[in-house]
């Protein structure tokens, strides 16, 4: 069965659709996502760009840009959402954990869930062949597997790299979630032409990117936070539907020393609200999937 991208999650208005509970009645299911990654020193050559933009390589400013995040970065934001008990859903490059054990052990010490990010942020998938890709995917299942003894949830491409068959592939894998896709304030059911995925509402925009690639002040992003959390709360209150706020992160971004407290700052004042669920990525497909079966089938059906 063909698929076209466009028909995979067929169009409905928030505002007319079933509604979506939370545990406890909670308004808004927060998740907040490290992308813990790694970037090869001297990357293989890609089809489409070139991992560093500074040739020839090794481009050392841009390796040890983002080096800074693992071997610092991330222990600042460890610190600060262990203060508010937040565990962390994970988009890891899969390789990170072979690298870095003690960061794994970090993770598998606190529960935290694992959202697969491919191996290496430096591998790209576009122009992948379908074979190529149901590799690349197998490979990730099978490290996560030999190193944890489990299965993976949740699946998003490396460096946002995907191919037309990329939810097909992830679905075929046993993978339940996915998050390519930031269309939404709530799950929704993928079409797939076999087994089952569920998109879990990732953010580029609500993403400390914006601040690496356009220069805004940390300040400015927690303003965003709180400006994105009133609005969600404020309409999960006025209609009775769960929202999804989902805050991106990277260690070499936002665990920088100017830059951590405003994460601090925006966990605070999240979490002195009521009804505001601390969930990850894996708990919150969990609870749309076997709670809010009314809104997935109405998708599936081809709209609310």
């Amino acid at each position: 069965m063909t698929i076209i991208n466009a028909d995979r999650a067929p169009y409905s208005p928030i505002t007319g659709r079933p509604k979506i509970k939370w545990p406890n009645n909670a308004k808004v299911a927060l998740w907040v996502v490290p992308n813990i990654e790694h970037y090869e020193y001297l990357p293989s050559p890609q089809r489409t760009r070139n991992p560093w933009p500074r040739t020839p390589h090794p481009d050392v400013i841009g390796y040890g840009s983002k080096d800074y995040g693992n071997r610092v970065g991330v222990w600042r934001m460890i610190d600060v959402m262990d203060k508010y008990d937040v565990r962390g859903t994970v988009s890891l490059n899969m390789a990170n954990f072979a690298h870095y054990p003690e960061i794994m052990q970090a993770c598998e010490e606190r529960e935290w869930s694992i959202l697969c990010h491919g191996l290496y942020n430096t591998r790209y998938h576009w122009n992948y062949s379908e074979d190529e890709e149901r590799a690349a995917i197998a490979e990730c299942v099978d490290l996560y597997r030999d190193l944890t003894g489990r299965m993976l949830q949740g699946w998003f491409s490396p460096a946002v790299s995907f191919t037309l068959k990329t939810p097909d592939l992830v679905a075929e894998a046993g993978i339940k979630y996915y998050c390519d896709w930031y269309h939404d304030d709530q799950p929704l059911p993928m079409r797939v032409r076999s087994g089952n995925l569920v998109t879990v509402p990732y953010s580029m925009d609500l993403n400390d990117s914006a601040l690496y690639l356009k220069q805004h002040e940390s300040l400015d992003f927690l303003e965003m936070i709180r400006d994105t959390f009133d609005t969600l709360y404020a309409e999960a209150e006025a209609d009775g539907s769960g929202r999804v706020m989902c805050i991106a992160l990277h260690p070499y971004i936002m665990g920088q020393p100017h830059r951590i407290g405003h994460l601090d700052d925006a966990l605070n004042y999240i979490l002195s609200h009521d009804g505001v669920w601390k969930a990850t990525g894996e708990e919150i497909a969990d609870w749309y999937i076997e709670h809010c079966g009314d809104h997935l089938s109405a998708h599936l059906d081809g709209g609310a």
